[in-house]
């Protein structure tokens, strides 16, 4: 699979102690009528029980230049969103209170409508509750080929 090039998406969810974020390429539109959205997260992850509790999460879209933010919420014992993304201009979300990236390429506010179990990993259906970030059209986004990071083009 490291042969299919990816988006790469930060998804964040609101704890009721913290904010937690985790780095994922596995993120698919699945309908426009309703709107609805994929992610596939690792079952035995912090983010899967945090989701699972919450059922409110923000996707944010990478741009190219976020590499190091990618890599920051990939990194193993990282600590809280909120930490990771300190430097970066970022905002609360409306509808799923969980941290949102103001300079991402788009960033989505969903709530899950069906979670499915599939081998090591969750598949959340989600629909989209809000888009409170929208760059423009023709930005470089940030993709993930051959196990690395990557400009498109």
């Amino acid at each position: 699979m490291s042969r299919f090039a990816t988006g790469v998406t930060v998804v964040t969810v609101a704890d009721g102690r913290d904010d937690i974020g985790s780095t994922i390429s596995a993120f698919a539109s699945i309908s426009v009528d309703p709107p609805l959205v994929m992610v596939s997260v690792t079952a035995t992850s912090y983010v899967t029980e945090v989701i699972d509790r919450q059922r409110r999460f923000a996707v944010n879209v990478l741009r190219e230049r976020h590499r190091a933010i990618a890599g920051r919420f990939a990194a193993e014992g990282r600590p809280s969103a909120r930490l990771l993304l300190a430097n970066e201009p970022h905002h609360r979300g409306e509808h799923s209170g969980a941290l949102v990236l103001d300079e991402a390429l788009v960033s989505l506010e969903c709530a899950v409508t069906e979670r499915v179990a599939a081998g090591d990993h969750v598949v959340y259906l989600a629909a989209v509750t809000a888009i409170p970030v929208a760059g423009a059209l023709g930005e470089a986004p940030l993709i993930r080929y051959a196990g690395r990071y990557r400009a498109l083009g």
